[in-house]
């Protein structure tokens, strides 16, 4: 369920996106090759012959350094992992709103949001129900991106048909993201609470019946 509840899509730190890793390489002015559904980055701007093999590979979405030739390997994955952080919060920016669109829910920007050093975006995405009963039939659910990607969600009251929209876009993020999520429930206030648990009665009558 993803209404009074935050969450939080953790990053694993060994894995990167290939798009994002490319657009790297590429503002990096670091040679790149794709061969075999892996790539292989060869030339990280440095006077060093890694005698045919990678400085830094990446299969999949895991990243593997080759740090037997590239000796000081540290400052290269610092820079390559700053700018693929800045790289990232848009790609993360881009998925949540790709997602929630594709469930019928629209973009609304946070005009209060300012930026800071951990917190680089802030927005809205909003869904309206088409239940014709439903007394409040606009939720929005906010969103805040990390330094790294990393999305938090907030959420309140969400109509039911909202509600299950935006569990289904999030777990496709999740999938995308190749993440974990984390839900941590908040207090629902009192005026909802008898509204939230009929709606739980009728999922788990409609479940039983089907």
């Amino acid at each position: 369920m993803s209404r009074f509840e935050t969450s939080k899509f953790v990053r694993n730190n060994a894995v990167m996106n290939r798009d994002c890793l490319i657009q790297a390489c590429e503002q990096l002015d670091w040679k790149y090759l794709v061969k075999n559904d892996e790539l292989l980055i060869t030339d990280i701007g440095v006077k060093q012959s890694f005698y045919g093999e990678y400085a830094i590979k990446v299969k999949g979405n895991d990243v593997t350094y080759n740090t037997y030739y590239m000796g000081n390997t540290k400052d290269y994955v610092e820079k390559l992992q700053t700018l693929y952080n800045e790289l990232n919060v848009e790609y993360s920016r881009n998925m949540i709103i790709n997602q929630f669109k594709a469930k019928g829910f629209t973009y609304k920007s946070n005009d209060k949001f300012t930026v800071t050093e951990n917190e680089k975006v802030s927005f809205f995405m909003v869904g309206r129900s088409n239940d014709k009963t439903e007394t409040e039939p606009i939720g929005q659910i906010k969103f805040t991106i990390l330094f790294d990607g990393t999305v938090i969600s907030d959420s309140n009251y969400l109509p039911d048909d909202v509600n299950k929209r935006a569990h289904a876009a999030m777990d496709e993020v999740d999938l995308h993201f190749s993440s974990k999520r984390i839900m941590t429930k908040k207090e629902v206030p009192l005026k909802y609470r008898d509204k939230i648990n009929k709606s739980k009665q009728t999922q788990s009558i409609t479940q039983n019946n089907n």
